[in-house]
Order: structure tokens, then C-alpha cells, then sequence
């Protein structure tokens, strides 16, 4: 007796292996979710109340902060977090952002100042970016309502 020895055809696997997408997406999640709370932007000033509209900030272009605390001090956005940033002197904060201005005339630069912060300090500032070439400074507060 004969045997006949069939074949079969393999047929190509239809699905796909998601078990490693899962693996990298979750640790992505865990990354992000630990990384979230580092990017305090900003610094800690207590904003005027004002009742204004909000701004109108184009989203599509980049923004430039520049911060006053109530003690007078400068603090310039440009990427550094938390206990990395330091306070500047007023002509380096000039300095750069004139080069900031150059480098990217369409950037929006808002102005966060403390209640608090003298005005004269603030006037000097306001003079000071507009030297530096800033036509246009938007200024950041509260809402009056917000307690």
C-alpha cells in the first residue's frame, strides 16, 4: 500500500504582533505622565486682576515671556524649567531678546508681571523691550472673577 504524502499549504499569517506596540506605547504613557509636572512654564508672580477680553495669541507662531517679580527681578522664556531658571539683569534680557527679535520678527512677546512689581520697574522694562525692537508686547492678568 501506497501512502500518499500530502502537502499543505501554508497559508501567510494575517495577523500582526500588536503585543510590542503595546509594550513601547505604555512606556511612552509613563515617560510623559512623569515628565508632565517638570514643565512648570513660567514663574510664580501674582498677576493683575484686569477686565479684559483674553488675548488673541496666534498659536501657530512662538511666544517669548518675559517675567517681573514684585522684587524687580527679569526672567526670559526661553526653555529652562523650574530651578533652572535664574533671574537676568536688564540689559541681557535687552541683549537677547534683540536677538530673539532678529533672528524671528513675527514672535508674540507677552509681559507677566507681578501686582506687586513697582512701576517704574515695569515702565523700564516696557522701554526696554521696545528698544529691542518689540512693537507690540501683549500683557498677561486674571480675570477679575477668578479669586
Amino acid at each position: 500500500m501506497e501512502m500518499i504524502v500530502r502537502k499543505k499549504k501554508r497559508k501567510p499569517m494575517s495577523e500582526i504582533n500588536v503585543v510590542p506596540y503595546i509594550d513601547v506605547m505604555l512606556v511612552l504613557l509613563i515617560v510623559f505622565m512623569v515628565t508632565a509636572p517638570l514643565l512648570n512654564q513660567g514663574i510664580d508672580v501674582d498677576l493683575p486682576r484686569a477686565n479684559n477680553q483674553p488675548l488673541s495669541i496666534d498659536e501657530t507662531l512662538e511666544t517669548l515671556i518675559v517675567s517681573i517679580t514684585s522684587n524687580g527681578e527679569y526672567y526670559l522664556s526661553v526653555g529652562a524649567t523650574g530651578d533652572q531658571r535664574q533671574s537676568i539683569a536688564l540689559e541681557t534680557l535687552a541683549a537677547q531678546v534683540g536677538r530673539i527679535m532678529n533672528a524671528n520678527p513675527t514672535i508674540q512677546v507677552l509681559v507677566e508681571g507681578d501686582a506687586e512689581a513697582s512701576w517704574s520697574a515695569m515702565i523700564t522694562l516696557i522701554t526696554t523691550l521696545q528698544q529691542a525692537g518689540v512693537s507690540n508686547p501683549l500683557f498677561i492678568t486674571q480675570p477679575l472673577n477668578s479669586l
